[in-house]
C-alpha cells in the first residue's frame, strides 16, 4: 500500500518545490537481499518480538531503551540481557527520489544527528535542473531541531547570510518530505506505528549483519507513541496525509539499532501520481555532534518566493481537500 497524501498542483516540479524537493532513496551499496529465509508475518496477534524490535528502534537510537540480543534460528530477536545501545548520535546519509510522469528527481543529504537531543546538521544537494539559471549550485545547509527546520542557501531572494526557519508542526507532512530530507528521528519514530511486520531475513549493510523487516506503519499511532519532541510534527503529518498507512523497510543491527529505513509515500496530484521514497542510512554511531541554532537576528523574516524550496505554497492540500 502507498500513502495517498495531500494534493498539490503543478506535477513533478510542484512536488520538487515542496521545499527542497521530494525524492526516493537510492543510496548506492546500502541495500541487499535476504538470506533466503521464509518471510514471517507479525501483527498484534503474533510474533510480538518482531513488532517490538521495530517499534523500539527510535528509543534504542536515543539510548533510552535497551537493544535486542542475538538472533534465534528463525531470525527473530531475543531480548538482550542488559544490552544497551551505544548510539546517541550517528553520521547520516539520506536520499529522496520523486517519480512523476516518467520524470525522476533525486535529492541527497549528508551530515550528523544527535538522537538524544534530536538535533542535526545536514548538507542537502539538489539536482542541477532544480536550481535556477542565476543560482549557484550550492548545497543547502539544514539544521534539524524539535519542531523546527532551519535552511541556509535556500535562494529565492533570501540573503546569503540569513537562515529561513520553518515551524515543522505547521507543515502538512510534518517535514517528512518537505525539506528534501526526512528528519532521522522522525524516520525512526514512524516505526512506532508499525502494525504489520514481515521478517525478510538477514543481510549485510556496509559490512554489518542486519535484520531486514518490511511492514506498514500508521502515522497517527506513531504520533501518539512518539517521544514528546517528535510528537508535534508527526501529529501534523497524521492530519495532513490522505491515509495514515506508510510502507517501510527497516534494517536493524544486533543491538537493535536502526541502520537503514526506507519509507514510501504517494501524493495524489491533479496530474500524474507522484511517488516519493525517502531513505535514511545511519552509521558511525557515537560521533560528536554540535548543532548551535541561529540567533533570531540571523533569521530571515521577509517574504519567501512561492514555488521555491521552503515557499509557503509548497504544501499540499489536507484530507478535506482544502
Amino acid at each position: 500500500m502507498v500513502v495517498q497524501q495531500h494534493r498539490s498542483g503543478g506535477g513533478a516540479r510542484a512536488v520538487c518545490a515542496l521545499a527542497v524537493v521530494g525524492v526516493m532513496a537510492a543510496t548506492a551499496g546500502c541495500s541487499g537481499g535476504g538470506d533466503g529465509a521464509d518471510p514471517v508475518m507479525a501483527d498484534e496477534r503474533g510474533r510480538a518480538d518482531f513488532l517490538d524490535a521495530v517499534r523500539r528502534a527510535a528509543a534504542v537510537l536515543a539510548g533510552t531503551a535497551s537493544g535486542t540480543g542475538m538472533w534465534t534460528v528463525t531470525g527473530a530477536a531475543t531480548p538482550g540481557a542488559g544490552v544497551r545501545s551505544v548510539a546517541g548520535s550517528a553520521e547520516v546519509r539520506t536520499s529522496m527520489e520523486t517519480a512523476a510522469g516518467g520524470t525522476r528527481v533525486t535529492v541527497t543529504g549528508r551530515g550528523t544527528y544527535d538522537f538524544r537531543n534530536q538535533v542535526g546538521r545536514l548538507e542537502v544537494v539538489l539536482p542541477e535542473d532544480a536550481v535556477g539559471e542565476d543560482d549557484e549550485h550550492r548545497p543547502i545547509t539544514e539544521l534539524l531541531a524539535p519542531g523546527a527546520l532551519y535552511m541556509m542557501n535556500r535562494g529565492a531572494g533570501v540573503p546569503a547570510d540569513k537562515w529561513v526557519r520553518i515551524d515543522t508542526t505547521t507543515l502538512e507532512d510534518g517535514n517528512l518530505v518537505t525539506g528534501g530530507v526526512t528528519d532521522p528521528m522522525a524516520a525512526a519514530e514512524l516505526l512506532r506505528g508499525a502494525r504489520q511486520v514481515t521478517y525478510a531475513g538477514r543481510t549485510e549493510l556496509a559490512g554489518v549483519t542486519v535484520r531486514h523487516y518490511r511492514g506498514t506503519s500508521d502515522i497517527g499511532r506513531a504520533a501518539r507513541e512518539a517521544s514528546p519532541k517528535s510528537r508535534g510534527a508527526l501529529a501534523a503529518a497524521a492530519k495532513g496525509f490522505r491515509t495514515d498507512t506508510v510502507p517501510f523497510d527497516a534494517y536493524l543491527d544486533e543491538q537493535g539499532r536502526l541502520r537503514k529505513v526506507r519509507h514510501r509515500f504517494s501524493f495524489a496530484n491533479e496530474g500524474p501520481a507522484v511517488e516519493v521514497v525517502s531513505t535514511t542510512l545511519l552509521y558511525g554511531f557515537g560521533v560528536p555532534v554540535s548543532v548551535p541554532l541561529p540567533d533570531d537576528r540571523d533569521i530571515y523574516t521577509g517574504k519567501i518566493q512561492q514555488g521555491q524550496p521552503g515557499g509557503t505554497r509548497a504544501r499540499a492540500r489536507t484530507k478535506a481537500g482544502a
